[in-house]
């Protein structure tokens, strides 16, 4: 068990008797309550536990605490006080989701993908997003919605 001492949505944070190798994903959901960051298969394959760390996004799921030490973590509460940020605005214009459940980890993938390359090809949109697995197939409506947020 160790004290971690990172940044959570912009909060520094101290954790007592967290052991090193619990995935982000559980430090955020059992540890902090911050329930917005999904399990999905919890073998960073589906991307429904994407965040960010320092910015560039990540599967929490796999990720150990003691790899966030000194650094910090945005998930989906933190991209936007308001839900204004350009993705989330996106995602109500196209009317992104249907079962909702991948969304937080989808739109912090675009979000992080979107930071690091604003004027995105649509063969780039689909590349940076194959990671990510809806099971209700909104895969159009995603595309679609990145493609405005990288114009807003």
């Amino acid at each position: 068990m160790a004290t971690f001492k990172l940044t959570v949505n912009g909060q520094k944070k101290t954790l007592s008797d967290i052991p090193e190798d619990m995935p982000v994903l559980w430090v955020l959901r059992d540890v902090l309550d911050m329930k917005g960051t999904k399990f999905g298969c919890g073998k960073a394959l589906c991307g429904a536990c994407t965040v960010h760390l320092d910015g560039n996004a990540i599967r929490s799921c796999i990720t150990p605490i003691a790899v966030a030490e000194g650094r910090s973590i945005t998930t989906i509460e933190g991209l936007s006080e308001n839900g204004d940020h350009p993705v989330q605005k996106a995602w109500v214009t196209h009317d992104v989701p249907q079962c909702g459940y991948c969304q937080a980890g989808q739109i912090m993938n675009a979000a992080g993908f979107l930071e690091n390359n604003p004027n995105p090809s649509e063969k780039e949109i689909v590349s940076a997003m194959s990671g990510n697995i809806c099971r209700c197939g909104t895969y159009n409506r995603i595309k679609e919605a990145i493609k405005t947020a990288a114009k807003g």
